[in-house]
Formats: structure tokens, sequence, C-alpha cells
């Protein structure tokens, strides 16, 4: 691949499996707003199952993205100094996975805190703090996929 060949996205990516890590991660969304839903009925284990849940699914997420990493750098060869694409590509991408697992360990410290009775139905903006966050991640992801994976 030449410094200036720019690829189409299906010969190189593996579509299908990012549309699925997508999906994980759009579900991962779901289950952060049932945790704030559940910590504002004044429901806490309720609260601390949906953090887990949507911990797991940005675990998931790094998870299949490492795979892809691994997949790529080692199978297809591909370097940040091979062309535009692969640096655009990786740099998007790592930036992205950095945020999500940012994200991961805020959820895992509001579950935690949420273990030594930090919040109420009545006190909980910070779950609802990390929920905004975790949304903002989720919806560059769906930018991200559509405009590097997709077009």
């Amino acid at each position: 691949m030449g410094s200036t060949d720019w690829p189409v996205p299906s010969k190189v990516l593996d579509v299908p499996l990012t549309a699925f890590n997508t999906f994980v991660l759009i579900c991962s969304s779901l289950t952060m707003v049932k945790a704030l839903s559940a910590i504002r009925h004044g429901n806490i284990k309720g609260l601390q199952k949906f953090l887990l849940l949507t911990a797991l699914g940005g675990i998931t997420f790094l998870s299949i993205q490492a795979y892809e990493y691994h997949h790529l750098l080692f199978v297809e060869g591909l370097r940040l100094r091979n062309s535009l694409f692969c640096a655009t590509f990786f740099s998007l991408t790592s930036f992205h996975g950095a945020h999500v697992l940012a994200g991961v360990i805020y959820l895992l410290v509001i579950f935690w805190r949420s273990t030594k009775g930090d919040f109420t139905a009545a006190h909980n903006h910070r779950v609802e703090v990390a929920g905004l966050y975790w949304h903002f991640v989720d919806l560059v992801w769906i930018l991200v996929f559509t405009f590097v994976y997709l077009l």
C-alpha cells in the first residue's frame, strides 16, 4: 500500500466484526440508562448490576478492538507509517479506545463509590455525569464507525 492509497475499508477491515462491536457499545448505552434509572428509584443493587454490565460492554468492545489490531498489525502488516489510511485508522480508533478505557475505569469508580453508600435517589448527579460521558463516547464511535469503516 503506497502512501497515497486509500483502500476500500471493507477490503482491509472486518466490517461485520466491527458492526457487532458497535452493537455491543450501543447496548452498553442502554445498560447505562438502566443504571441511572435504578439509582433514581433508590435501587442500589440495580445501579450496581447495570454499571457492571455497562463496564463489561466497554471491556468487550476493547477486547474486540485488541483482536482487530492484532489481526491488522500481525496478519495484514498494517503500520502507522504505511499510509495515510493506516495513520488515520489507528489514530482515530486508538484515541477512541483510550476514551472507552477511561470510561470503564470511571464506571468502576462509580460502582465502588456505590458500595460505600455515596448515591441515593436524591443524590446521583455523578452517576448522571458518568452516563453522559459514556453516551458521548458511544456517539463518537458511531461517527467513527460510519466514516472509517463504512464510507
